[in-house]
């Protein structure tokens, strides 16, 4: 089986995965997963509360997949952890059951293929620190967007699902009219359009909300898709 919720911002937002709220679990193995839209906070500054959060997410039946968001600690992502390959795609393996799933890949799960792509602008900048509080990697590279797109073209630009951070452009406007439109907003965009695809799951916005029939954000809801 596999699940898909919104940002955990870890700790602040991982309330949603305790028995009370998602009490399905119990029932759940290791080869069964959640998928964490972006914003997973797990990598952050390695103290004792990041360590215990993430050993307590560890020893949950299920495993861990998330994409990156715009707060995460891209530093360490990238020089604490190999590149693995993971169902047919890149990830960083943090624990033995919580995996970063890479962006621009895609992987076969449960016979279906997903696309991801994390990352997203911060509207929050000034009030970070560079290097400290926010990353400059939080947009995708132009190689990554190269990959994206390599990747999806031997594909034949046919997948089951979608799973970002942010959304496409004219996906955000309903939304919100505070959202700025930016390079991964436009390329994502460019990937709605061309694209075959069931369903686009992302998170970054904070709200539950489904935008049309193919097109959900999620916050605290946790939906079964597979």
């Amino acid at each position: 089986m596999i699940y898909v919720t919104g940002d955990t911002h870890i700790p602040i937002d991982l309330g949603k995965l305790n028995m009370k709220n998602f009490p399905v679990q119990k029932g759940l193995r290791e080869d069964d997963y959640l998928i964490i839209c972006g914003d997973f906070g797990g990598v952050w500054d390695g103290g004792s509360e990041e360590k215990y959060w993430l050993k307590w997410l560890n020893s949950k039946n299920f495993t861990t997949l998330f994409v990156d968001g715009n707060h995460e600690n891209f530093q360490a992502l990238e020089e604490n952890y190999q590149i693995e390959q993971f169902c047919g795609g890149k990830i960083h393996r943090i624990q033995s059951n919580i995996i970063h799933l890479m962006r621009g890949q895609v992987y076969a799960l449960e016979g279906r293929r997903f696309f991801t792509m994390g990352g997203a602008d911060s509207h929050d900048k000034e009030h970070r620190k560079e290097g400290k509080t926010w990353w400059a990697q939080e947009m995708p590279s132009q190689l990554e967007y190269q990959e994206a797109e390599d990747n999806l073209s031997k594909q034949n630009w046919d997948v089951d699902f979608v799973i970002t951070h942010c959304a496409p452009e004219t996906i955000q406007q309903h939304i919100g009219d505070d959202y700025s439109e930016n390079d991964l907003t436009h390329f994502l965009e460019q990937i709605k359009n061309k694209l075959s695809y069931e369903k686009w799951f992302f998170g970054h916005y904070h709200v539950d909300k489904q935008v049309d029939f193919k097109h959900i954000c999620l916050f605290n809801k946790i939906l079964r898709i597979v």
